[in-house]
C-alpha cells in the first residue's frame, strides 16, 4: 500500500472472494492489494471515492465482429472500441471474418494488428479463423498469438469465409488439438439448413422456422463426438437452441473438453416479441421462443453454459431490411450488453457477482487471460463503475456504433456505466472519452 499511486474505494467492490466495501490500490496499472474500505492511506496517493456505485473489473468480450478493414463502413476499431468502453468492456477478442483480408494466414493477422494499433480504446485480441484450404496456417497463425480459431458448420454468409464440413472439420481439430489449442464453432447443420422450409418476406416466424433448433443440435452433436475423438478443446459459440443442453451437460459430465457461450439478445429478446419486418432482431441462430430463453436461464445457472458475449455483429442500416430472407443477419449489441444482461439477471434472481462471473471471469479464462476478469492482487486495473440501479432509455443516436441500429431502441435498462478503467486510467466517464489507449494482446504461451 505504501507505493501505491492510485486507490478507488467504493462500499460494494465485486471480488473473487464476493462483494464487499473495499480499497482497491493500483500500481503500474496492475491492482497491488484489496483493502479494508477504511484502510489508511498514504500521504499523496490519488483517492477515487466511488461512494455507493459498484466497482465491478472490466468486462471481456470474446465474440465480437469488428470488421476492419474492408467493412469498415460497417464497424471499424475506432467506433467498437469507443462502444465497448462506453458499456464497460475493457477487453474484446476480434472474428477472423466480415473484414477484408479475414485472419486466416500470419500476414493477414499482421494487417488486421496495423489498423488496429492506433484506432483501440480498450485492449483487443484476435481470433484466428479455420477454412477448408488452410490448415498449413493454423500452427503459425498460433505461434503469432491467436488465441484460437473460428470454424463455421453451415454457410458463414461471406464468400470469403467458407464453411468445414466433417472431414475438414476432424483435419483441422486434429491439427489445432495438436499444439493445444482451442476451435470455437459456429455449430449449425448445413443439411438440417437446407431442408427446412424457407420463405421470404418479413414475417419472423417465417425465418425463426427456417432456422431450426435441429440444426443446432446435430451440429453440437457431431462436435462433441469429434472433440471425444481427439481429446480437443472446443468452444460452442452463440447458443441458442435448449435443446443441445442435455447433450452438453452430458458431454461435460463424461469429460469432453467443451464450453458454451451464449448472448444477451438470446437471453433477454424473444421470438414473440419480434415484430414483423424489424430485422434488426435478425441473428443466427435466431432468437426463439420464451420458454426456450427460460431453459437458457436455468443452464447459466448451473453451470452447462459457462459465459456471455455479444456477437455484436453490424451491418450498414440499408442491408437490415424488412425481409428476414435477405436482410443482413447480426445484431449489435457491444454498448449495452451489460446493462441489458443485468436488466433481466435482477428480473430473475440473479446477483451483478453472477453477470461479473459470466461476462467477465469466465471469458477472461476461456482466452487465458489470467490478468484480466478480477479484482484482486496481480490482475490488469480495468473497472467499469456502474450505478445498477438507476435506469436510462436507450436512444439509438446515443450509441458509440458506427451504425446505430439496435434491437434495444426504446427499452428501458437497468444499470448506468458511470466510468470505465484501463490499467488504472479512466479512459471514458459521463461520454467523454481519452485517446485511444488499448493494447494488442496475444495469446499466453
Amino acid at each position: 500500500m505504501s507505493d501505491a499511486e492510485l486507490v478507488l474505494r467504493s462500499t460494494r467492490v465485486i471480488t473473487p472472494e464476493g462483494s464487499r466495501p473495499a480499497a482497491v490500490a493500483v500500481v503500474d496499472g496492475r491492482i497491488t492489494a484489496v483493502l479494508p474500505y477504511d484502510a489508511d492511506l498514504p500521504s499523496g496517493v490519488r483517492l477515487e471515492d466511488l461512494g455507493d456505485d459498484v466497482l465491478l473489473p472490466g468486462l471481456v468480450d470474446t465474440h465480437v465482429h469488428v470488421n476492419d478493414p474492408g467493412r469498415t463502413h460497417w464497424e471499424g476499431f475506432w467506433t467498437a472500441t469507443r462502444a465497448a468502453a462506453a458499456g464497460g468492456i475493457t477487453t474484446l477478442v476480434d472474428m477472423p471474418l466480415n473484414s477484408l483480408p479475414p485472419t486466416t494466414t500470419v500476414d493477414h493477422l499482421r494487417t488486421k494488428r496495423e489498423v488496429a494499433a492506433d484506432k483501440a480504446h480498450i485492449d483487443v485480441g484476435f481470433w484466428g479463423g479455420a477454412l477448408p484450404d488452410n490448415v498449413k496456417d493454423l500452427r503459425p497463425l498460433h505461434d503469432a498469438g491467436v488465441f484460437g480459431f473460428k470454424a463455421f458448420l453451415s454457410p458463414s454468409g461471406v464468400d470469403e469465409f467458407p464453411h468445414l464440413d466433417q472431414e475438414r472439420l476432424a483435419r483441422s481439430l486434429a491439427e489445432i488439438a495438436g499444439f493445444g489449442g482451442l476451435l470455437i464453432v459456429h455449430a449449425e447443420d448445413p443439411h438440417h439448413l437446407d431442408t427446412a422450409p424457407r420463405r421470404g418476406g418479413p414475417r419472423y416466424a417465417d425465418f425463426l422456422a427456417s432456422r431450426p433448433r435441429d440444426a443446432e443440435d446435430s451440429a453440437i452433436a457431431a462436435l462433441i463426438d469429434q472433440a471425444r475423438r481427439l481429446d480437443a478443446r472446443v468452444h460452442v459459440l452463440h447458443l441458442s437452441s435448449s435443446d443441445a443442453l442435455p447433450l452438453i451437460a452430458a458431454a461435460k459430465a463424461d469429460g469432453v473438453r467443451i464450453t458454451v457461450e451464449t448472448c444477451p439478445h438470446y437471453l433477454t429478446l424473444t421470438a414473440e416479441e419480434v415484430p414483423d419486418g424489424a430485422s434488426e432482431f435478425k441473428c443466427c441462430p435466431p432468437i426463439r421462443e420464451s420458454a426456450n430463453q427460460d431453459l437458457l436461464w436455468r443452464a447459466l445457472a448451473d453451470g452447462t453454459i459457462d459465459c456471455v458475449v455479444t456477437d455484436h455483429s453490424p451491418s450498414t442500416a440499408d442491408l437490415k431490411t424488412d425481409d428476414f430472407a435477405t436482410a443482413w443477419g447480426g445484431i449489435s449489441g457491444l454498448q449495452l450488453s451489460l446493462a441489458a444482461v443485468w436488466t433481466a439477471a435482477r428480473g430473475r434472481g440473479h446477483t451483478l457477482e453472477d453477470v461479473v462471473r459470466w461476462m467477465s471471469t469466465r471469458t477472461a479464462a476461456l482466452v487465458g487471460l489470467d490478468h484480466k476478469g478480477a479484482i484482486e492482487a496481480g490482475r490488469d486495473a480495468d473497472f467499469a463503475v456502474l450505478a445498477p440501479d438507476e435506469t436510462f432509455t436507450v436512444d439509438p443516436a446515443a450509441l458509440q456504433h458506427r451504425n446505430r441500429v439496435t434491437a434495444y431502441a426504446g427499452r428501458t435498462l437497468y444499470g448506468v456505466v458511470r466510468s470505465t478503467w484501463l490499467r488504472g486510467e479512466r479512459i471514458v466517464a459521463d461520454g467523454e472519452f481519452t485517446a485511444p489507449k488499448g493494447r494488442l494482446l496475444t495469446r499466453t504461451p
